[in-house]
């Protein structure tokens, strides 16, 4: 089994496979990419005749490809009826190419999270918010407490979080069907739903809304921890659960306790988006072992091993939400099923890797620069489109 998975990731899902050793005899050799990049893992493998049996996918992208030139095997009558059952229907789509199913998600990321100071809530007297308005006026009351508002990060390695930030407002104020059609560039990006998400982006992160401690080089460790403390330098960032993960070991504040974390807000209170991303699961060669081991992780069991010990959200709706270890997690877990088709993957990772995942141009460039400098919004909107454009290019 060949996936992404390395550290401490790598060693919770070895107790996994563990589980699956145990109940059918089988060994598990898991090998993690350890950074490098997994489809040229992938390709490397295929070319010298070697796949892996089960390789665990972090895009639909690569699923579709390795679809397309016949490497993955379809799963209807492996687990068909059990996705159908446990996962919303988004969730059969992602892991689907052409109405067949290839893919089992095993892991999610929920990137629609807000983590808030406690204590500087407390000092300004404010409670998390309902929607979009709510979360405008209680920056505009933290501003006036003296309170910095957000954490952001500023470092081009990372500008990954403002396409997040993008993504997250865009999903709510354009609506699904229009997120989607961005997403495959059949929506220019010189659209005025791009234009009013980009307004009010620039309003709630405005220069007066931002902590002093977020320069330009700000890596999303140092941006996370300025909140993440005892005494906080800001009130609140935006990043999805994997966070109090990257400052474990710096930390000065607890989970519960100096710290907690809210659903992104929607323009209505009764929306319920997320975006996230995932792991998806597939089968790339006819062993025996490979194809239970497949069955075993479409299994609420599988998901429960793992979201025991944190770290961890399952999309499987069969995963009882009191195996997750603290309420923050079992909040997090429960907003992501309860999103069902309202859930969608990372915007920035259904675009081409030359729009969506380079640090030097399109969507990371771009919006870091509209953050920095918000005077120009048509240029960006332009900007955007004519780097989609040539990124789509056939």
């Amino acid at each position: 089994m060949v996936g992404v998975w390395q550290d401490a990731e790598a060693v919770a899902f070895e107790q996994v496979l563990g589980r699956f050793e145990r109940s059918t005899g089988a060994t598990v050799t898991f090998t993690s990419t350890a950074g490098a990049d997994l489809a040229t893992v992938l390709d490397e493998r295929l070319a010298a005749g070697d796949p892996p049996d089960v390789a665990v996918l972090p895009q639909p992208g690569l699923l579709r490809d390795l679809a397309g030139s016949g490497h993955v095997r379809p799963l209807e009558t492996l687990v068909g009826d059990t996705v159908r059952r446990d996962w919303a229907p988004i969730w059969q789509r992602l892991g689907s190419v052409d109405g067949e199913l290839y893919g089992v998600w095993f892991k999610a990321a929920h990137k629609s999270l807000v983590w808030y100071s406690i204590g500087a809530f407390e000092q300004a007297g404010v409670v998390p918010p309902d929607d979009l308005a709510g979360l405008t006026s209680i920056a505009d009351t933290l501003s006036a407490a003296g309170i910095a508002v957000f954490s952001v990060t500023g470092a081009s390695s990372d500008a990954w979080t403002m396409t997040d930030w993008f993504e997250n407002l865009y999903l709510r104020l354009a609506g699904p069907d229009r997120y989607d059609a961005l997403a495959e560039h059949r929506l220019a990006w010189t659209d005025p739903t791009v234009e009013e998400t980009l307004r009010t982006m620039a309003e709630l992160l405005a220069p007066s809304n931002v902590t002093a401690v977020a320069g330009p080089d700000t890596t999303l460790v140092e941006s996370v921890a300025t909140v993440f403390s005892t005494a906080p330098a800001a009130a609140m960032v935006m990043e999805g659960d994997f966070v109090p993960g990257v400052v474990a070991a710096t930390s000065t504040g607890d989970l519960g306790v100096d710290v907690d974390a809210f659903a992104f807000p929607g323009r209505d209170v009764r929306d319920r988006y997320v975006v996230g991303g995932g792991d998806v699961a597939v089968l790339m060669s006819d062993s025996v072992g490979g194809a239970e081991l497949i069955r075993f992780l479409a299994t609420p069991e599988a998901a429960s091993v793992w979201a025991g010990l944190g770290g961890f959200v399952s999309p499987n709706e069969s995963v009882d939400l009191t195996t997750y270890p603290d309420p923050t997690t079992r909040r997090i877990a429960r907003t992501l099923i309860e999103a069902g088709d309202g859930f969608r993957f990372d915007l920035s990772d259904l675009h081409p890797v030359s729009f969506g995942g380079s640090s030097d141009a399109g969507m990371w460039l771009e919006l870091t620069r509209f953050v920095a400098d918000p005077s120009d919004t048509a240029g960006t909107m332009a900007r955007l489109e004519t780097a989609a454009s040539i990124a789509w290019a056939p």
